[in-house]
């Protein structure tokens, strides 16, 4: 590819997603007006928070995802914040909504720092009137993109018994030091594996235990020899290619912009609104 053909393919994401920008502003002013020509209140915007990532790729895969969640719920303010390495920064985010309402939806598939303290700051110290929402996992959605992406990747779904007694699949996450992180991935490994119907074992790209080859020594060592690997990560990066990176058998892609995906963002950003003080404010004080 030459430099020409890049800075091209370059201006037509930053002209596509101008344009995305200015539908979503349109459809946001279209839905304020009811029927009878009088003006209706506006949802709460939906600020979907990313950890951001130095891969390209993951800054693709949200601003896709975006896209998708816009499609099934139109008129609905959706605005991107990350937590790091990448713009814009959720602060700056917050900023530019100045004392608007808006539900914050963490990219993020566990509890831990950043749903915990991070998050949590960044949103008391903006003007903006938030609300913060679970992380996305661990949910039966998640669960289906999982099983989806396997499939994908080459997963039977239709096995003998025989061939089901040696198979097995690693829930590769990125890991993390606070125990309910572990939690809710090991919740999601146990969902796949009724999903499944064989064995899930999480492993983790750093900060907890087992990797994922030592995951993989385990069940090589129980007579489980055809092993895949989830990828349990919200987009490509560099955990997810490590991840892959040691894995023996069929790999799955990560999450990713999956329909289940978008679905999942919307539940969660439905549910923050249902539920009665849940400001950051609040969440900040009990994390």
């Amino acid at each position: 590819m030459t430099a020409t053909t890049s800075k091209s393919n370059a201006d037509l994401d930053s002209t596509a997603h101008i344009m995305n920008l200015i539908s979503d502003q349109l459809a946001t002013q279209l839905s304020l007006v009811s029927r009878d020509g009088t003006r209706r209140p506006a949802p709460p915007a939906l600020v979907l928070v990313a950890h951001g990532s130095r891969d390209p790729r993951a800054l693709a895969t949200v601003r896709t995802l975006m896209d998708r969640v816009r499609e099934q719920r139109p008129g609905l303010a959706v605005h991107l914040g990350h937590i790091e390495l990448n713009e814009p920064l959720l602060p700056d985010t917050l900023a530019a909504l100045g004392d608007r309402e808006a539900v914050l939806v963490p990219l993020l598939l566990s509890r831990g720092y950043h749903v915990k303290q991070d998050i949590p700051e960044m949103a008391a110290a903006a003007e903006a009137r938030t609300r913060l929402a679970a992380p996305l996992g661990p949910h039966p959605l998640l669960v289906e993109t999982l099983h989806a992406r396997l499939v994908e990747a080459g997963w039977r779904t239709r096995m003998s018994e025989a061939h089901r007694r040696t198979s097995a699949v690693v829930l590769a996450a990125a890991g993390s030091r606070d125990p309910e992180a572990a939690e809710d991935t090991g919740l999601t490994a146990r969902l796949l594996a009724d999903r499944l119907g064989v064995p899930v074992v999480p492993a983790y790209a750093s900060a907890a235990a087992p990797t994922v080859p030592e995951a993989v020594r385990t069940l090589t060592a129980q007579g489980r020899t055809r092993i895949a690997l989830a990828s349990y990560f919200t987009a490509p990066g560099r955990f997810a290619r490590e991840c892959a990176e040691a894995a023996p058998g069929i790999t799955a892609a990560p999450l990713g912009a999956h329909p289940s995906m978008a679905n999942l963002i919307l539940h969660r950003y439905d549910e923050a609104l249902a539920a009665p003080g849940t400001t950051t404010e609040r969440a900040l004080a009990v994390a």
